[in-house]
């Protein structure tokens, strides 16, 4: 045995004979209250702010219409919600290298966070977290009352042992 191996040897015994027998429970997450007067104002400032922009829409027709006057050379619109069939349907999609040449993804958010304008995806929302990174133009429904305040309010609200 060399001095190195049991030097490790020591420090891990050490480690192990410092656990506490009983379980402890992680700390609480205070809440940490903000008071803001509008969500969504505070959420589009800040998209704004990141270089994104936010459209309200009030219909499935409402937004394609939109989307056709905001990107009217769109070729290859690759949708992953059921509401817009998009030109090409992302569940057809074998390699998320297909999706390199879409103009337009469109994928519908968990939720917004508006101290950020930040967006929850996972990837049974994005199907191939691809569509989110490869598409020109990503296009994200996101219902307003699916808004919270920042990243403590998020927190309390992803579920990750609810994804894959």
């Amino acid at each position: 045995m060399t001095m190195t191996t049991s030097s490790r040897a020591a420090i891990l015994q050490n480690l192990r004979s410092s656990i506490p027998a009983e379980k402890v429970d992680h700390p609480a997450i205070p809440l940490f209250e903000r008071k803001t007067d509008s969500l969504r104002e505070e959420f589009e400032l800040r998209l704004r702010e990141a270089g994104g922009a936010s459209q309200v829409v009030s219909s499935p027709e409402e937004a394609l219409a939109r989307l056709k006057k905001l990107h009217p050379d769109a070729k290859v619109i690759c949708s992953a919600v059921p509401e817009f069939a998009g030109t090409r349907n992302i569940r057809d999609i074998t390699d998320p290298h297909e999706l390199a040449d879409v103009d337009v993804g469109i994928v519908r958010a968990q939720f917004g966070i508006a101290e950020s304008g930040a967006i929850w995806l996972t990837q049974e929302d994005l199907i191939f977290n691809a569509l989110g990174f490869l598409s020109q133009h990503l296009i994200a429904l996101l219902d307003p009352s699916q808004m919270v305040t920042d990243m403590h309010e998020a927190y309390r609200r992803v579920r990750l042992d609810k994804t894959a």
